[in-house]
């Protein structure tokens, strides 16, 4: 039985459960090794007037104390923009940004010497917020604008909004999300020989961690290697900010010529790293009276932090994502990532998308409570179509072709009941004093593809031993996902093998060298396809030997390589009977080394198709799309706001799944990541831009309890789908966005209680959120909140 498409295990299911899967905290210790610890900075803007080491350096079990002046290469690293320092000098520019590095012989050590670290800044006015960034002018790279085609005439522009039947506008806002990964940042730093450093290190990213640590101690990149056994989570958290841990470790192993290991506490790990973007979006959106889409307008404006990070990659995919799964004739798109005194703001699943997506399904709300339209009916009759040439084209200029997003819609329809529920809660809405019920269906139209053409690449080194066994190596990181299990399963199908036979071994950058982040949900797509290449060049090799080994005169078999198969764990030529002449895979292989025959080869791959220019706006920045659709039904206390999540059912069109359990998990788990940025998930900042929620006591990730009580989750063939590996489609990140179907349900439940009334409701719809809105509902007509200012 073939091993795609079946649900194998994950690879490392039995480690998960028992212990035994190692992250960087169960490494053993090294000999000589030695702890390192930070001293961050003491105000979130500020000058340094003092840092005063001595009293540290000289305290018991101190190994050495590193400040900026310290590094041997360049104080900036940047995946885009470098403009950030490895260790601040001169000024600080968010709470806790490093300042002072320190390696102990015990952690203990390494604490009481960080006490000892007097660090004395001039404070100055932090900038904390969107709406202070905008009044200072305090912005990360240049602003961004994308236009439809049909929007870029000025008077047809104009007069889509005016002729409308239907305007909805105003400020949407969606705070950020902490990735909450279960194993924080870590790395572990060993020197080598010749001044080489090694680096284990939880990353998504070996060759940016590889470049940053060769930079900040000024070594050829020849001379680092960055290994990545597992992480034990990511998210998007460990894309460029693993860079700081692996650092600070290298730089103490380079001091001291010794090990050096770093694990951040989970409130140094929240209060220091980046975490979703907090959005606040100024939008217009027109639809006719038949509720067609006619035309929309949204400014963005992301709050990216101190630094540039991945802000401006980020902004990009917002406004790539910006319609969803609706066609839209005319839109114009502005997006800006404001520079504030918060840490670096980075990757998280999604990577923009949900921002840009929340709006749009906002505005579609706001239509269907204006125009009296169902939502669903509303949401079904702009969807993009399939061969449509009038509904087919991006406001980017890319056409989107071989989806179903149509027969999801009639699928889901039917499935989940949609139109007896709605009359259900109706009726116990008219009839209920103390709980209103909502129902809304949100959907997904998710690009697959680094934006930025160059990442967009993958290479695999695959090596087959004398007895039958193999082992895969690519720049994919294992953080959970199941990518090795994924690709040991296609390595096994290309050979024939059971897939116990196939091993795939830690990321590192000596095996897989310039590699691309796991990220942008294109981890199997890219690094899976680089093994089978892989794998195909050994495979041209073998049969041309097993032709010459096989094929007999006597027989009338004459050598013929495209009649050799590898199947069952066998090698045998398809012409003979009953498989006569078949030989056992593992003695063929030792047979075939005898004869010189080369049992290894480097695969690559690049994604083709792929051309976006982002100054234009531009272009096909995506190989494909993956979508859905969800709907949510939500129940909320009038009294409290607590909101239950009754029930959710989901239809996705992943592909032809390599493994149907994984891609299972990883939908279910997106969506209920989803979920808990739209409901419970508060990102809160004092004054001082200090974190106020720095653990699961006062930052709530989904529990048990917010779980829909009824889960349907369901996946549609899409016979159209072929342009990817094995058919299958890309699944990491695309549910996440619909966890926003249960923000759309509670404000289906407020529009309820609106009677007509415009209102907001911010994302997250927390407890404390929907509360508000209620009471204000529940106010005289003539007291409702202040309509917000219409978009620029």
């Amino acid at each position: 039985m073939p091993a795609v498409g079946q649900p194998l295990p994950h690879e490392s299911a039995e480690g998960h459960v028992t212990g035994g899967a190692r992250y960087i905290d169960d490494l053993p210790r090294l000999a000589g090794e030695l702890s390192v610890a930070f001293v961050g900075a003491p105000v979130a803007s500020g000058r340094i007037k003092s840092i005063k080491t001595a009293a540290a350096r000289t305290a018991p079990g101190v190994a050495c104390v590193i400040t900026a002046a310290d590094l041997a290469g360049p104080n900036h690293f940047g995946p885009i923009i470098s403009d950030e320092p490895f260790l601040a000098e001169g000024e600080v520019f968010y709470l806790g940004q490093p300042v002072v590095v320190i390696g102990a012989e015990t952690p203990e050590a390494a604490a009481h010497a960080k006490k000892l670290v007097k660090i004395e800044c001039e404070e100055l006015k932090p900038v904390l917020t969107i709406d202070q960034a905008i009044a200072a002018r305090s912005f990360i790279g240049p602003e961004r604008r994308m236009t439809s085609l049909l929007a870029e005439d000025d008077q047809a522009y104009a007069a889509a909004f005016r002729e409308a039947a239907h305007v909805v506008e105003g400020r949407f806002h969606s705070n950020g999300q902490e990735q909450f990964y279960f194993e924080t940042q870590a790395a572990l730093a060993a020197p080598g020989e010749s001044g080489a450093m090694h680096v284990t290190s939880s990353t998504q990213n070996p060759t940016e961690t590889q470049a940053v640590v060769a930079e900040s101690l000024g070594l050829g990149f020849h001379q680092v290697v960055c290994e990545c056994p597992r992480m034990g989570g990511a998210f998007g958290g460990k894309e460029t900010q693993s860079a700081l841990t692996a650092i600070m470790a290298a730089l103490v192993a380079h001091h001291t010529g010794r090990p050096a290991r770093v694990v951040l506490p989970r409130d140094d790990d929240m209060n220091i790293t980046g975490k979703r973007h907090r959005y606040q979006t100024d939008y217009r959106v027109a639809c006719d009276a038949d509720g067609r889409l006619v035309a929309a307008e949204m400014h963005f404006y992301s709050n990216g932090g101190a630094f540039a990070d991945l802000s401006t990659s980020v902004m990009e995919r917002s406004m790539l994502h910006a319609d969803n799964a609706y066609h839209i004739p005319h839109m114009r798109i502005v997006g800006k990532v404001c520079r504030t005194n918060l840490p670096p703001n980075t990757a998280f699943r999604g990577f923009g998308g949900p921002q840009a997506i929340a709006v749009i399904e906002n505005a579609l709300q706001q239509l269907a409570e204006r125009s009296g339209i169902d939502a669903w009916d509303l949401r079904r009759r702009n969807l993009y179509r399939d061969g449509d040439p009038d509904r087919q084209l991006t406001q980017y200029r890319q056409i989107v072709r071989e989806h179903v997003l149509e027969e999801i819609f009639d699928q889901l329809d039917s499935d989940s009941d949609y139109r007896a529920r709605r009359e259900e809660i109706k009726q116990f809405n008219t009839g209920s004093r103390t709980h209103v019920k909502g129902l809304a269906v949100t959907a997904v139209k998710f690009g697959i593809s680094f934006t930025t053409k160059f990442l967009n690449q993958a290479n695999a080194l695959v090596n087959v031993y004398t007895d039958g066994t193999v082992q895969v190596s690519t720049g994919g990181t294992e953080m959970g996902q199941g990518l090795n299990t994924k690709i040991k399963q296609l390595v096994a199908d290309e050979f024939g093998l059971d897939p116990s036979r196939v091993r795939v071994m830690s990321s590192s950058t000596e095996k897989s060298n310039n590699a691309s982040p796991t990220a942008a949900s294109a981890g199997a797509d890219l690094n899976g396809a680089a093994a089978l290449d892989a794998c195909h060049r050994i495979k041209r090799r073998m049969k041309d030997y097993a032709a010459g080994l096989l094929g007999s005169a006597e027989r009338g078999l004459t050598p013929a390589p495209e009649h050799i198969r590898l199947e069952d764990g066998l090698v045998y030529d398809n012409r003979e009977a009953g498989r006569a002449n078949a030989i056992d895979f593992g003695k063929f292989c030792a047979m075939a080394r005898r004869e010189r025959v080369d049992l290894g080869a480097r695969g690559f791959f690049a994604t083709p198709g792929v051309d976006y220019n982002r100054e234009t706006g531009r272009g096909n920045p995506f190989y494909y799309y993956t979508t859905g659709a969800a709907v949510a039904e939500v129940t909320i206390d009038r009294f409290t706001g607590e909101l239950t999540h009754d029930r959710t059912d989901m239809l996705m069109d992943v592909g032809r799944m390599i493994n149907p359990g994984i891609d299972r998990g990883q939908v279910i788990g997106a969506y209920i990541q989803g979920v808990g940025w739209v409901t419970n998930e508060d990102l809160r900042y004092d004054d001082s831009g200090r974190l106020l929620s720095t653990g699961p006591t006062t930052y709530k990730i989904p529990n048990v309890t917010d779980l829909p009580r009824t889960l349907n989750v369901a996946f549609i063939d899409n016979p159209k789908q072929s342009c990817n590996i094995r058919r299958s489609k890309a699944v990491g990140e695309p549910p996440l966005m619909l966890g926003i179907a249960v923000w759309a349900a509670a404000r289906d439940a407020l529009a309820s209680l609106a009677a007509g009334r415009p209102f907001d409701l911010a994302i997250p719809a927390s407890g404390e959120e929907l509360l508000m809105r209620i009471t204000e509902l529940a106010a005289p007509h003539d007291a409702g909140r202040p309509q917000p200012a219409a978009a620029p």
